[in-house]
């Protein structure tokens, strides 16, 4: 296939999410997602994105893609390869927004391994699955991820989200740090990678920092997004107890007995 200039696909590619999007609350924005992503030959990297930001659309309108696929079609190697893909990336991508870290990998099994050497994205879901639970075998998982992927920032937003979720892991907060340097501009204009950020910061005990990070994040989140938002808040509160906390202690050890 010839592939248009590269203004003329990434607009082609915007409309088939805008179809998908108009189409939320109904049953069949899946398969519209997916045949206008055939028709373009879609690639892994260009699947991956859209099907992210269109799952968690969905989700948050109420339409989650787990009820209207079904598992069969993550595992159904019949189907045309890049519906196939599509609805893949789909389905994983809402088992990882919705924290089922066991389902995700339980179906991950199941995909033979010559399709995640040819697709980076879904191996990421399936290293999300193994160090959302705290496995430190995902770590392996994930460098072979990074190697294939070549940085591609959604890729590496998956493994974010799974070292973050996985509180057991060793080396965690300099391990999130370093995936969050991975993103264009090293996270710093990325309201998900500075919430990261500043997560590893307050693990850390580097309170200030995490305040200043938490706080580009909220001004960086567009609007619109309020279950982000709260989750934001709810960083910026734990820091800040953590600082108080901190504070005190120091404090407390200061003070010498009458």
């Amino acid at each position: 296939m010839t592939y248009a200039p590269e203004t003329e696909r990434a607009a082609a590619l915007s409309r088939a999410a805008s179809a998908a999007t108009e189409a939320i609350t109904g049953s069949e924005w899946p398969t519209l997602l997916a045949e206008a992503l055939r028709e373009l030959d879609a690639t892994w990297q260009e699947s991956a994105e859209l099907c992210a930001d269109v799952a968690w659309q969905a989700r948050a309108a109420g339409n989650s893609v787990l009820g209207l696929l079904t598992p069969e079609h993550v595992t159904d190697s019949s189907a045309d390869p890049v519906i196939w893909q599509t609805y893949r990336h789909l389905y994983l991508s809402t088992l990882r927004f919705d924290f089922r870290c066991h389902t995700l990998e339980s179906l991950m099994h199941k995909v033979p391994v010559s399709v995640l050497n040819e697709d980076p994205y879904s191996e990421a879901l399936y290293a999300f699955s193994r160090l959302g639970q705290s496995r430190s075998d995902g770590l392996a998982v994930m460098d072979r991820v990074l190697v294939a992927s070549a940085g591609h920032p959604k890729t590496v937003h998956v493994l974010l989200h799974g070292v973050w979720l996985g509180g057991l892991l060793p080396g965690r907060a300099p391990l999130l740090l370093a995936l969050v340097g991975l993103l264009p501009e090293g996270g710093l204009n990325d309201p998900i990678g500075l919430f990261r950020m500043a997560s590893a910061r307050r693990s850390l005990g580097q309170y200030p920092e995490a305040l200043t990070a938490i706080g580009h994040a909220l001004d960086l989140l567009p609007p619109g997004d309020p279950a982000v938002q709260a989750d934001l808040v709810r960083e910026h509160a734990l820091i800040t107890t953590a600082y108080d906390l901190s504070k005190r202690a120091r404090a407390s050890r200061n003070i010498t007995p009458s």
